[in-house]
């Protein structure tokens, strides 16, 4: 799995739309690959939770490749369905950054989750709450890191870091969508273990 997330690192940055772009959005994820593979001997995750590690980073990386703001998928859904997506779901910007934070809150929820359970006492609702709390603080943090990155950046090199694409609700929909995210995971471990039991019983 590390040998596939440095391999989709290195892809995403063959010619980048924006290689000051490219090297802003990947110095977190860089950062988290050294922090698993510096953890691994002390705090080892689950397969499935890997797993979610490396979806979430597979979907960044493609944004990091375009910038998240000009994710072609328009001109793949054409290509592919000869239909705009963007049309038929009734959305007048490209909503690529959207899908990334919703899924930032569906599968790191997860890896976290499992950090949360092996180094705290918490566990059922509390321990539900306390990762949709790092859920949302984590993505505010980000928030306020793109905040104070797009100050110091050229007007051009900003506006492809932060894609706002003029929407200024764009932080607080972002962060919504996270936490949203986290609370489907939430909902989904909750039904399995619900289950599980009404399959003891």
């Amino acid at each position: 799995m590390l040998a596939i997330a440095v391999a989709m690192l290195a892809a995403s940055g063959i010619e980048p739309h924006s290689r000051v772009d490219w090297l802003l959005e990947n110095a977190l994820p860089a950062i988290l690959l050294v922090g698993l593979v510096v953890g691994w001997r002390y705090l080892r995750l689950s397969a499935s939770a890997y797993g979610a590690i490396l979806a979430l980073l597979a979907i960044h990386e493609l944004g990091a490749h375009y910038t998240y703001a000009k994710v072609p998928y328009e001109a793949w859904a054409q290509a592919l369905a000869d239909r705009s997506l963007n049309n038929a779901l009734g959305w007048d910007r490209n909503q690529y950054d959207r899908l990334v934070h919703l899924s930032y809150g569906v599968l790191f929820c997860l890896p976290l989750r499992e950090v949360l359970q092996r180094c705290t006492p918490l566990r059922g609702m509390w321990l539900a709450l306390l990762a949709l709390n790092v859920v949302l603080s984590t993505s505010a943090m980000y928030e306020l890191i793109e905040w104070v990155g797009g100050q110091y950046l050229g007007e051009d090199q900003a506006k492809a870091f932060l894609a706002t694409q003029k929407d200024p609700w764009d932080a607080q929909k972002d962060m919504a969508l996270a936490v949203f995210g986290a609370c489907m995971t939430q909902a989904a471990l909750q039904s399995k273990r619900w289950l599980g039991c009404r399959a003891n019983v």
